[in-house]
C-alpha cells in the first residue's frame, strides 16, 4: 500500500501545532492527566473551539467523531486519502479515526506515532485483536530510556511493533533495521518511518531470521515476553508462543552472534523465578564467557498479581471466562514451579571477558538510564592499580548514622544522586579514601597517608582496599 499520504499528513500535523506541548497546553493539566487515565470527558470539554489542533485531538486522542468540515479544515485535501489508507473512516457528515496518531517527543524532536486505537477509553471494553499494534506504552518508554544513545553504524529494533524504537535509533545510527512477525505492525512501522522522515529498513520474519548472518553495533528489543500457559488467544505484541521465558533466554543467548565487537544488546524482559533457586543464579546460565553483562531486576510480582495484570491487559476482566482463565494460569505456574516473575533489564556487550553483574535494584533511578549503562561498560575497561588517579563522582554524598551525641557514626553510607543512585556502606578507611580522590593524588599516595594517619600496616591496607577501589570504580563512585 502506498505511503504517499504521509507527507501531507506530516504537514497538517505541523501546521496545527499537534505536538506534545501543543496538546498539553490546549487540554490543560486536569484534562491531560485524565486522558492519561483513559478518561476523555475533561478533554472533550476543552476541545470545542473547532481549531485544527482541537479537531485532531478529538479525532485521534479522544476517539470522538468530528464534522467532515472540521476534518477537512484540519487535514486539508487528505480525508479521502486517509480513509483509503485505513487511518480514518467517514459517514455522510462525520469522520472518525480507525488508527491512533499521537504526538511524541524523542531527543528534542517532535515525532508522531501511528498505532491501533487505545483500548478501554472511558471504561469501555478493551478487547483487542490478535494482531493488535500497540502504540506508545510504559514498556516502550522504558526501553527507550534504557537504550544507550551513542553514535553507531548499524542498529536493530528486534520486534519493532509500531516502530517507536526505530525512530529513536534513527537519531544516532547510520542504518536502522526493524523486524517483526506481525504484518500489520510492519505496515504501521513503515508509516511511522515515512511520517517522521527517517530511513528504516523494515523486514518481516520471526526473531533473527530476517537478519541471519548480519551483525549490529546496537540491538534494542522489547520482545513478547509475557509468561503464560498459552491457553487463550495469542496476542502477537506480547505472546511469543514459546514456553515460559524461553523467548528472552533465546534472544540473550543468540544476541552475541549478531553483535560487532563492543556492540550492545539491550532487552526489556520478564523472567521466571523458580522455587528454591535465585533469579540471578538462573539468569547467569544464559550469559556467555565472551560477553560482559549487566542485568538488573527492577520488580518482582507474585503469580496472582502477574496473572491479573495480563488478563486485564487482554480485556478478559469481567468476562464470564475470567475466573477459569485466572485459575488455569495459576495452576500452570504451580505446575512449573514458578514462585514469582521478575521484570527488568538485560544488557549484553559482545567481545567482553565474562564480567557479569546481576543486581536487584527496585529503587528509583535517574531517567534516561542508558548513560549509566554505558558508564558501567566503560568502567569495566579501567585498570585499577596504586599508580592510578581517580576522581570522586561529583554527585556522591556521604550519609552518617548514629546515636545523638555519639563521637563516631555507627554507619557511613555513600550514595549516588544520579544514574542508578547506588548506595553502599563504607567503613572509615573507604569513606576517607573516596573523599581524597580528587584527581591529583594516586591511590598509592592516599593509602600511604591513611597508613600513617591510622597507624596501620601499609601492605595490609593495600591488600584490603585495592579491591575496594576496583569495586568503587565498577559501581561508578570513582571516575577515571
Amino acid at each position: 500500500m502506498t505511503l504517499d499520504f504521509t507527507a501531507g499528513l506530516r504537514t497538517a500535523l505541523v501546521d496545527a501545532g499537534f505536538t506534545v506541548d501543543g496538546v498539553a497546553g490546549m487540554l490543560g493539566e486536569e484534562a491531560h492527566r485524565a486522558l492519561g487515565r483513559n478518561e476523555t470527558t475533561p478533554g472533550l470539554r476543552r476541545t470545542t473551539d473547532g481549531s485544527p489542533l482541537a479537531t485532531l485531538t478529538r479525532l485521534f486522542l479522544l476517539q470522538a467523531p468530528v464534522d467532515r468540515d472540521a476534518a477537512d479544515a484540519a487535514l486539508p485535501g487528505l480525508v479521502d486519502q486517509l480513509c483509503n489508507a485505513g487511518l480514518l473512516e467517514q459517514s455522510v457528515s462525520e469522520v472518525a479515526a480507525r488508527l491512533d496518531c499521537r504526538p511524541y517527543t524523542a531527543d528534542d524532536r517532535d515525532l508522531w506515532v501511528v498505532s491501533d486505537l487505545t483500548p478501554g477509553l472511558d471504561g469501555s471494553p478493551n478487547k483487542v485483536g490478535a494482531d493488535h499494534v500497540l502504540g506508545i506504552s510504559s514498556a516502550s518508554t522504558s526501553l527507550a530510556q534504557l537504550t544507550i544513545r551513542e553514535e553507531v553504524g548499524r542498529a536493530l529494533d528486534l520486534g519493532t511493533g509500531c516502530g517507536v524504537q526505530a525512530l529513536h535509533l534513527a537519531a544516532h545510527a547510520d542504518e536502522v533495521v526493524a523486524t517483526d512477525v506481525n504484518t500489520r505492525a510492519l505496515w504501521v512501522a513503515r508509516v511511522n518511518a515515512a511520517l517522521n522522515e527517517v530511513d528504516v529498513d523494515v523486514r518481516e520474519g520471526s526473531f533473527w531470521e530476517p537478519v541471519a548472518g548480519e551483525k549490529f553495533d546496537l540491538i534494542a528489543t522489547n520482545p513478547p515476553f509475557v509468561i503464560s500457559p498459552a491457553t487463550g488467544e495469542r496476542l502477537v505484541y506480547r505472546d511469543s508462543g514459546l514456553p515460559g521465558d524461553r523467548v528472552v533466554e533465546d534472544i540473550v543467548r543468540a544476541a552475541p552472534r549478531h553483535l560487532n565487537d563492543g556492540g550492545w544488546c539491550q532487552v526489556l524482559a520478564n523472567w521466571t523465578i523458580e522455587r528454591g533457586r535465585g533469579w540471578d543464579e538462573r539468569l547467569a546460565t544464559w550469559l556467555s564467557d565472551d560477553t560482559d553483562a549487566f542485568v538488573v531486576q527492577r520488580e518482582v510480582l507474585d503469580p496472582a498479581s502477574y496473572v491479573e495484570l495480563w488478563l486485564k491487559d487482554e480485556g478478559v476482566h469481567g468476562r464470564p471466562d475470567y475466573a477459569s482463565r485466572y485459575d488455569t494460569w495459576l495452576s500452570w505456574f504451580e505446575q512449573q514451579g514458578i514462585e514469582s516473575v521478575g521484570f527488568g533489564w538485560i544488557n549484553v556487550r559482545a567481545g567482553g571477558s565474562g564480567r557479569h553483574t546481576l543486581l536487584e535494584w527496585p529503587y528509583d533511578v535517574e531517567q534516561p538510564i542508558g548513560p549509566a549503562i554505558a558508564e558501567w561498560g566503560a568502567a569495566l575497561d579501567v585498570t585499577v592499580d596504586e599508580s592510578r588517579r581517580f576522581l570522586r563522582r561529583p554527585d556522591v554524598q556521604q550519609e552518617t548514622f548514629g546515636a545523638p551525641g555519639a563521637e563516631d557514626p555507627s554507619t557511613v553510607v555513600l550514595r549516588q544522586q544520579r544514574g542508578l543512585r547506588r548506595a553502599r556502606s563504607a567503613d572509615t578507611v573507604e569513606a576517607a579514601l573516596v573523599g581524597a580522590c580528587d584527581g591529583d593524588l594516586s591511590v598509592g599516595q592516599i593509602l600511604d597517608a591513611l597508613s600513617v594517619l591510622l597507624e596501620t600496616d601499609r601492605a595490609e591496607l593495600s591488600a584490603t582496599y585495592l579491591p575496594v577501589v576496583t569495586e568503587l570504580v565498577r559501581e561508578g563512585f570513582l571516575l577515571d
